[in-house]
């Protein structure tokens, strides 16, 4: 079994844009693909590689000069948007960002998890829904 779920579609890997949101959303819909970013140690600009899997990515990671750790492309359909500390508000339409991988550790967004998390009733920790750990 996989650490981390395969991109959704391994043939449009390494088709999508460079320049993506960063982070934020605190929820996934889809894996577009795992990203490995490089830094020429001579300089120069820098690049990344694109893969279908995880393991792909970090086997690159540990072997190219100037690699970063790998980064997941998530597909948000829906995300949750924070314009100030502690206000959230829940935003629709496509979004396309780079996030950690550890971040999808958490479950992948249902209809529910949103409104769930945007309840008068949500638990204090509002987060434990998004982790999973909620019920």
């Amino acid at each position: 079994m996989r650490q981390f779920p395969m991109a959704v579609d391994a043939s449009k890997v390494g088709h999508y844009p460079a320049l993506t949101k960063a982070g934020g959303g605190l929820v996934w819909d889809e894996v577009l693909e795992y990203r490995v970013w490089c830094h020429p140690p001579e300089g120069g600009d820098d690049y990344y590689y694109a893969f279908a899997t995880y393991e792909e990515a970090l086997e690159c990671s540990a072997h190219e000069a100037g690699a970063e750790e790998p980064l997941a492309l998530v597909l948000q359909r829906e995300w949750l948007d924070e314009p100030e500390a502690g206000r959230y508000e829940h935003m629709k339409g496509e979004r396309i960002a780079e996030w950690q991988v550890a971040w999808l550790s958490r479950p992948r967004r249902t209809d529910q998890t949103i409104p769930d998390f945007l309840s008068p009733d949500a638990p204090a920790n509002r987060l434990a829904i998004l982790r999973g750990q909620a019920g």
